[in-house]
């Protein structure tokens, strides 16, 4: 272990992933990145005021003027709605609400069982795409994914005589490569259409969030993820490798096979008739005249408003019922006490996001209050007329931007609270929707997740890759996840800008261009 371990240390110090590590353990905090943007805010703020700032609304005609952070007026608004900044901070409700559901369908084992399930029995020639396919749909169960799937795609490639770093490598390129693409939508939506809301509310406060925005475009990058990942693992990754010649095995905390025990199978087997009594239930809710999901009274392409917003909760139920019912099939869940109890645990591992919601909804509720973030829009999006780039090709460069800054600041959640006041707004002024704006980030959010030591996980995908070649070290796996990278930046840029090109929904009422009511 020990000469791994000098591995380890000597590629974390030398090259660009070791300059790119120093930065970034340099920075602090993400809590305290937003202080230390608050600090500057309040400054800015000031100083703007102080010269006469000014622009002209696009849509009224009236002057927006920037406003002084230490106004009587923001001091006090400050102050004293403290309490609703924090707590009518979108992306807050959201994310809670989906993950008492999802909390519960990850501790009483559903998800990892399904996971299990999914890759158990494929055949040898399928055995990429179904793990990362897998893979892909298990972002659903966030931690989960890592922690089960990962490193039982090893133990199962080594069963098949293929070798298991390959297969640690392929599954980590879809959990966390393919980090957005998936066929259902989840609560990285929750989270990312919360702060987009904040962010489009700074020019059209009637603007509301639909996580289902970007189902059709997860959707087609699943399709386009998956053989990109399958071809680099069959010919690039696994022959660099070579063949598997036996060594080193799994730790004894791994487990030996992806068998399932007749009580998970007959678990399962519930859950899904459970899911779809979900389903069905919420079908029912919005299919037929004067049903609650429908809005009769509202515009053709505003009906199904209320359906979108109910997405929140039918994917709380969804987790919960499910869950819920493969717990007691399964055992793990016991009485109604166990199932407060897990929905009580997944709130406390929320503790660290709370923290940083805190701090990020009153970064984005000051730039609002001081009109700087409106002000940036309007100009921003003026030099980008005068620019007269093309809208594909600004979504091509906000892919490329986000997965450059995701080198340094790991939390997508972090990254797009500081974005989106500026990004959404800008690009709401040229015409592309909020929408739109959310699907560039997260594919540039997700490509290069897999190539920096920041992230969170990398640690341990490491330490399963050494499990089974000890003298397997940090610049190993990093070698062995750059093409993966390049080539998922390279598909998400292509998808993006044909997507925009050709004028493609990007899901259920979720429309490409944006029009600002008012405006001509």
């Amino acid at each position: 272990m020990g000469t791994s371990m000098a591995t380890v240390t000597e590629s974390r110090n030398t090259g660009v992933l070791g300059a790119i590590e120093r930065i970034g353990n340099r920075l602090p905090d993400p809590v305290f990145i937003f202080v230390w943007l608050i600090g500057i805010l309040i400054v800015v703020s000031v100083l703007a005021a102080l010269v006469g700032l000014r622009s002209i609304h696009p849509v009224s005609g009236e002057p927006v003027d920037a406003i002084s952070l230490l106004s009587g007026e923001n001091l006090r608004r400050l102050f004293t709605d403290m309490p609703a900044t924090f707590t009518h901070f979108h992306p807050l409700g959201y994310v809670l609400v989906v993950m008492l559901g999802a909390g519960v369908a990850e501790r009483c084992g559903l998800l990892g069982t399904a996971m299990r399930a999914g890759v158990r029995n494929a055949p040898k020639l399928l055995l990429t795409p179904v793990v990362v396919a897998v893979g892909m749909i298990g972002n659903l169960a966030a931690d989960a994914a890592y922690v089960v799937l990962i490193p039982l795609a090893g133990v199962i490639f080594a069963a098949a005589g293929r070798h298991p770093i390959a297969g640690i490598t392929a599954t980590f390129a879809g959990v966390s490569g393919g980090f957005s693409a998936n066929l259902f939508p989840g609560q990285l939506d929750a989270l990312l259409f919360g702060i987009t809301q904040a962010g489009a509310e700074i020019l059209d406060p009637t603007w509301s969030a639909n996580i289902a925005g970007n189902w059709y475009l997860i959707i087609a990058m699943f399709f386009v993820y998956l053989p990109v990942i399958w071809f680099l693992t069959d010919r690039v990754i696994e022959p660099r490798l070579g063949p598997w010649t036996g060594g080193a095995v799994a730790g004894a905390d791994e487990p030996v096979s992806g068998a399932l025990t007749a009580v998970e199978r007959k678990g399962l087997k519930w859950a899904a008739v459970a899911a779809l009594a979900v389903i069905l239930f919420w079908v029912l809710l919005t299919v037929g005249p004067g049903t609650p999901l429908i809005d009769e009274a509202a515009r053709p392409e505003a009906r199904l408003t209320p359906f979108y917003q109910s997405l929140v909760a039918g994917f709380f139920l969804l987790f919960l019922v499910s869950g819920w019912v493969y717990g007691s099939v399964a055992g793990t869940i016991k009485g109604h006490r166990d199932l407060v109890k897990m929905m009580a645990d997944s709130m406390a591992d929320m503790g660290y996001y709370l923290v940083l919601a805190f701090a990020a909804a009153h970064f984005v509720a000051m730039f609002q209050w001081s009109n700087l973030g409106l002000i940036l829009a309007i100009d921003g999006a003026e030099f980008l007329r005068w620019t007269n780039l093309p809208g594909p090709v600004l979504l091509g460069g906000l892919v490329i931007l986000t997965g450059i800054i995701n080198l340094f600041v790991g939390s997508a959640s972090a990254k797009w609270a500081l974005l989106a006041p500026i990004l959404v707004p800008m690009l709401m002024l040229l015409g592309i929707s909020p929408e739109t704006a959310t699907a560039a980030y997260r594919i540039g959010d997700s490509a290069t997740n897999i190539i920096t030591p920041l992230m969170v996980y990398f640690p341990l995908i490491l330490i399963f890759c050494q499990r089974w070649n000890k003298d397997f070290g940090l610049g190993s796996l990093m070698a062995a996840m750059v093409p993966y990278s390049i080539w998922l930046m390279i598909s998400g840029v292509i998808i993006i800008v044909a997507w925009v090109a050709l004028d493609i929904p990007l899901g259920p009422g979720a429309i490409v261009d944006f029009v600002l009511e008012g405006s001509s």
